[in-house]
């Protein structure tokens, strides 16, 4: 193992030393191959890491993933993922080192903030390649060791790749003296949706069957959310005296009562799951299957993303909605998805609504060809730009590791 590379590093080590306790890869073996590790240092970015690990791990077939968290991560507010993630050990230099001897990655990428000085020093005198991505100047340090001069500079410069997402992080980085050449600005991560392709028959019939109709989808509608949704609809028939609405439920035991709510309200509906059929004068289609949102985002022209209107719900994943062309509007609460959300809004992809009318006035303008057209593009462009990024990421860490894998085949 090499010698630390200053004396404030040396110190540090001491004094942050400890060793493993309960740590949270106890009795996980490690895969055969190749192990690529990534760590992801905040809940928000994991579903765009994870799509990303997806993507790669298709295109790299026997590779296996180390997906890692902060030491003190709460999973409760975490979204699920593709596979299992597990806690990085405490910031102490024994534990830094007994993770490394046991996972033994072959590349590592940090996504974020919370640089943890052990673990990242030990990977780069391991010689283990690693990639800073959505670089920020946050270093966790032990505390006995956050008056030491320069950790900061030496945990960043054990990067052989920064790319930050702003001109702002990257100037901090370089008056740090990091070497320039490392550094680069790139925006980040997106999930790039691809949508469960729809048997094309039915969704010929289906577009038959409302031809010359105006439809909005209302999706994930939770119970308390019903009353707004159906007043929108109402006050929206006033002026598309034609139009349809499909309304999914969040819950699908709630949708057989609900259409029998909507029959005493003498409104004309019907119900999908059980098979009516629809007809000319349906104004309310009620579904509960996740699946067949698949077939109403491409039928609708208008989305709204329910689970957002009352507090709590924490709103829904647009991305598909918006890669099959369907405009959204979506409530005030959509908090687990909010930076999503701010991105669509800001690309005029989507508008948010806070009450009722609000919704029943966003539908009917949304509904004009021209406006239905124009934010699908701002939307399909939202959806794809961040397709190139992912695929030269991809392609950096395949010639990382075949490089490597290359280096010890050598005699």
């Amino acid at each position: 193992m090499s010698k630390p590379r200053s004396l404030s590093l040396a110190a540090y080590r001491v004094l942050s030393w400890g060793v493993p306790k309960n740590t949270s890869f106890a009795g996980i073996a490690r895969p055969e191959g190749e192990v690529l590790w990534v760590h992801v240092s905040t809940p928000y970015r994991l579903r765009a890491v994870d799509d990303f690990c997806r993507r790669l791990m298709s295109a790299r077939p026997g590779l296996s993933l180390l997906l890692t968290a902060p030491p003190d991560a709460d999973f409760g507010e975490w979204e699920e993922c593709s596979c299992q993630i597990l806690k990085l050990p405490a910031e102490h230099t024994g534990a830094a080192r007994a993770f490394l001897d046991h996972w033994r990655p072959d590349m590592g990428l940090w996504f974020g903030g919370g640089l943890m000085p052990n673990i990242i020093t030990r990977a780069q005198e391991r010689s283990i390649p690693l990639v800073l991505l959505e670089a920020l100047v946050e270093v966790k340090t032990a505390r006995g060791g956050r008056w030491l001069p320069d950790i900061t500079r030496y945990t960043l410069d054990c990067f052989t790749t920064i790319l930050t997402t702003n001109d702002e992080t990257a100037r901090q980085i370089r008056r740090l003296g990091v070497n320039s050449a490392k550094i680069s600005v790139e925006p980040p991560l997106h999930v790039s949706p691809n949508p469960t392709p729809w048997p094309e028959d039915e969704l010929i019939e289906t577009n038959h069957i409302l031809a010359g109709r105006p439809v909005w989808l209302a999706a994930w509608v939770q119970a308390k959310e019903f009353i707004s949704v159906l007043s929108a609809h109402r006050q929206a028939l006033r002026l598309l005296p034609r139009l349809a609405m499909v309304l999914h439920v969040a819950d699908a035991s709630e949708a057989a009562p609900l259409y029998k709510r909507l029959e005493a309200m003498d409104l004309r509906c019907a119900n999908w799951d059980e098979g009516h059929a629809i007809e000319d004068t349906t104004q309310v289609i009620v579904s509960s299957e996740p699946e067949d949102l698949g077939l109403w985002h491409r039928v609708s022209a208008v989305t709204f993303m329910g689970s957002s209107l009352e507090r709590n719900a924490g709103g829904q994943d647009p991305l598909i909605a918006v890669a099959l062309g369907s405009a959204v509007i979506n409530g005030p609460h959509v908090g687990n998805y909010q930076v999503l959300y701010d991105r669509l809004n800001q690309a005029n992809a989507a508008i948010t609504i806070k009450s009722a009318t609000e919704l029943g006035d966003g539908v009917v303008e949304l509904l004009a060809p021209d406006r239905t057209a124009d934010m699908a593009l701002a939307g399909w462009q939202i959806v794809t730009e961040g397709a190139p990024q992912a695929d030269q990421l991809i392609d950096m860490v395949q010639d990382t590791l075949d490089r490597r894998r290359a280096h010890h085949a050598r005699p």
